[in-house]
């Protein structure tokens, strides 16, 4: 095979001799004997490149036929260089939660009223039982509300004495009432008064006959010695209450089976 490959290669370089423009050097290739197209001239019995005596193995791998000729002396390509990763878009902000408003308080109406009896015959101040009864009043019925509209007093006599009198006396018992609820922490910008005199007497007071001794009259007339206190307000309404969970039906048992006979 080499002696074939030697006689190829003789008749070649005779060839070339004979043929100079058939047979020629290339720069692209240069260490290969190239044809009259540039192509790299391969035996014909082992398909080996042709090589020049300035065959180097740089010129092979600077050679355009290196990868025909000479791959492993081929300079290995660059690795493409990979695209630059893409920035992970940023994640969108979620707005925040705006909080539950909170419901509106909702509010009732209320009118509250008290009767403060047995005032002292031709006396003004309340009795030390009427104080009690009116604290007793302020704080368990008026101090919770949540506001307070009006406070209405009203002073009344019985109908001994003339009605001038009468008159006078009852505004000075609405100004005495006025004086004490005032000094218990209510407003007195809320507070309205005015005496009634003896002109709404209570109904039982009605079979105290005049005829009676004066006496015994004035302690059948005692109710009508009185001051009425009414308040106008408002209180919270309360919440409505939670409505319970429906509790799962209860499966029915299953039936025994019946035993066999």
């Amino acid at each position: 095979m080499i002696s074939a490959f030697r006689n190829t290669l003789a008749g070649l370089v005779v060839a070339a001799a004979f043929a100079p423009s058939a047979m020629a050097q290339d720069a692209k290739n240069q260490g290969y004997l190239v044809d009259v197209n540039g192509n790299v001239v391969t035996s014909s019995t082992t398909g080996l490149c042709v090589r020049t005596s300035d065959w180097t193995p740089a010129r092979a791998a600077a050679a355009a036929a290196c990868t025909q000729c000479t791959p492993d002396l081929c300079p290995k390509p660059k690795p493409a260089a990979k695209p630059a990763p893409k920035p992970k878009p940023k994640p969108e902000a979620k707005p925040e939660a705006k909080p539950k408003p909170k419901p509106k308080p909702q509010f009732l109406n209320v009118e509250l009223k008290i009767e403060l009896q047995g005032i002292a015959f031709n006396k003004t101040e309340l009795t030390e039982a009427n104080k009690k009864e009116l604290d007793a009043f302020l704080a368990k019925q008026v101090k919770p509300l949540a506001r307070i509209g009006a406070v209405i007093i009203t002073g009344h006599t019985d109908r001994i004495g003339s009605d001038k009198y009468n008159k006078t006396l009852s505004e000075k018992r609405a100004l005495g009432a006025k004086d004490y609820v005032v000094s218990k922490g209510i407003d007195q910008k809320l507070i309205f008064w005015e005496g009634k005199g003896e002109k709404q007497p209570i109904p039982v007071t009605k079979f105290c006959d005049n005829k009676m001794k004066r006496a015994q009259l004035i302690e059948c007339l005692a109710p009508n010695r009185r001051v009425t206190m009414e308040v106008v307000g408002a209180k919270l309404k309360p919440a409505p209450k939670p409505k319970p969970e429906a509790k799962p039906e209860a499966k029915p048992k299953p039936k025994p089976k019946p035993k066999a006979r």
